[in-house]
């Protein structure tokens, strides 16, 4: 099913190969669901083209609370399903990309006002056990005195519940899916919006424009919306069908503070809304906390934190924290629009968050995804794939659930895999065996980041100097290029804020001299490929 071609095949090769005039499978949309499909169809031989508005990861599946989770709380409202199978796939996401998924402890301080204790720990019971457990240990009760995970809680806080579940970087998840995608022979073309697609009985035509205003004319045998908060707008205003189901866009902002604790753990706080947030160690220097729900008000791409949302995120905080929490802690801040079915519910958190795949045979296949979760990116992907199957005549099966993520296949550095947390802790220490000469703290971003692909970007390299200029601390030529070349990244922000978290460490200035290198070293056209 992997292609083999006679020179090795990248993402970059990929994008440079020229848009096709036609294609298998089209996919609008570069978020997780949209990478997901391409990757999974492209396993099975299929020809596919993904295009993407913006950058990959760029608006919802960028901008999440980044966990890889059953989703405790819905089961409050008897999503046990759904809990069951994002369970499921939390366990298999572990193991396929432990350089960027890690499992993570999660301690809910109990607040007598709020659910009762056995209704807490009915609710852990379910969720240690609806689904197989091999590398997370599971719930327990936690005197929350004395020790260094109750130290910056409140003192009225003196017992808690801890649970696992697993952290995320959910840009990078999309980048590699992505990549994948494109190293099994899809084609995936950024910054390049599908503005027209007319239905034929045997074949969509579309018509595909890039960011400079360029259009590129495209047969496909059918059609994949995958455009997440903007899936019901595709339909109506580019592809002209109807739209059978309807999406209640929910705003999920996040702040990020200089780190209020110490230890590897994460917080879940109840609130009296009856929502949650959560507070979360983050690139090691900082605490996340989110997230919000509200009603999406004002343009898709351009909804972003407001004031009222900082202050009740600071508020809800620091009724948990005993070092209070204010706006002017905040030294980032990111907005998502959730596209959730709207099943009814007036409370924007009993929402669905499951999602619901709608196939159109009437004439050219459609296939619209509505909803969903980032932990069932994978699932959701193959039963996509599997309901196209008949209508495009496909048949090979599903191959993506055991199959690592590019850069998860670490038995190359240290034999077999045990464990994905230990696995990338000796994966760490044969990078800093194999390169001595790479800093402590980037050698391990670095393998954070790219996994086994890290010698790739780190090429023949013997010292410092051979990965060109530091564009910015920690930053060197030799990453942009890579990130260039492999990954898409064409401004600096796709660097800084995506693909890295590096904008966090550096100052304006510095931020400056990374847009400053990648303006003159990057043309703007070099991955327009769709409209040349």
């Amino acid at each position: 099913m992997t292609r083999t071609p006679e020179v090795p095949f990248t993402a970059a090769t990929a994008n440079r190969a020229g848009m096709p005039k036609d294609c298998d499978v089209l996919i609008v949309g570069g978020g997780v669901n949209g990478v997901g499909i391409a990757r999974d169809l492209a396993g099975r031989g299929q020809r596919v083209v993904l295009c993407e508005q913006d950058d990959l990861a760029s608006h919802t599946s960028g901008a999440s609370t980044k966990l890889i989770h059953g989703g405790l709380r819905y089961l409050e409202y008897y999503e046990f399903g759904m809990v069951r199978k994002s369970l499921i796939e939390r366990e298999l996401l572990l193991r396929c990309a432990p350089h960027i998924i890690w499992p993570m402890r999660f301690v809910m301080p109990h607040n007598p006002s709020m659910r009762p204790a056995w209704m807490i720990r009915a609710g852990l019971f379910l969720y240690d056990h609806l689904a197989r457990r091999e590398v997370l240990p599971g719930s327990c009760a936690m005197d929350l005195r004395g020790g260094p995970i109750g130290a910056p809680l409140k003192k009225q806080f003196t017992k808690g519940f801890v649970y696992s579940d697993g952290w995320v970087d959910d840009a990078r998840l999309v980048v590699l899916n992505a990549v994948d995608a494109a190293e099994h022979g899809a084609t995936v073309v950024t910054r390049c919006a599908c503005v027209d697609a007319r239905r034929e009985a045997k074949a969509w035509r579309v018509t595909l424009r890039s960011d400079s205003g360029a259009t590129h004319m495209l047969s496909a045998r059918a059609l994949v919306n995958a455009a997440g908060p903007w899936a019901a707008q595709f339909l109506a205003e580019h592809a002209h069908v109807p739209q059978k189901k309807s999406l209640r866009l929910v705003k999920g902002s996040h702040i990020v503070v200089r780190k209020l604790f110490d230890h590897d753990h994460a917080y879940i706080f109840q609130n009296p809304d009856k929502r949650i947030i959560f507070g979360i160690p983050f690139q090691g220097e900082f605490t996340l906390i989110g997230t919000t729900e509200v009603d999406l008000r004002g343009p898709i791409g351009q909804a972003g934190i407001d004031g009222s949302e900082i202050a009740y995120l600071c508020e809800q905080a620091s009724r948990y924290f005993e070092r209070p929490v204010v706006p002017a802690d905040v030294v980032w801040s990111f907005a998502g629009v959730r596209p959730l079915l709207d099943d009814g519910s007036g409370n924007a958190s009993a929402v669905t968050r499951d999602y619901f795949l709608d196939l159109d045979t009437t004439q050219a296949p459609l296939l619209t995804v509505w909803g969903g979760k980032l932990t069932a990116f994978r699932k959701l992907a193959e039963e996509a794939v599997d309901l196209l199957a008949a209508p495009i005549g496909l048949a090979q099966p599903a191959w993506t659930e055991r199959a690592p993520l590019p850069g998860g296949d670490l038995s190359a550095w240290i034999g077999a895999a045990q464990r994905p947390d230990t696995d990338f802790e000796r994966f760490v220490l044969a990078l800093q065996a194999r390169h001595a000469w790479l800093p402590a703290a980037l050698a391990r971003r670095l393998a954070r980041g790219y996994g086994s692909r890290v010698d790739l970007l780190l090429g023949p390299a013997q010292d410092l100097a051979a990965l060109g200029a530091e564009v910015a601390p920690g930053l060197f030529e030799a990453e942009l290029h890579y990130l260039h070349r492999h990954e898409w990244a064409r401004h600096a922000d796709d660097v800084l804020w995506r693909r890295t978290k590096l904008g966090l460490f550096h100052s304006a200035a510095q931020r400056a001299a990374v847009a400053d290198w990648c303006h003159a070293h990057w043309d703007a056209q070099s991955l327009e490929t769709a409209c040349s």
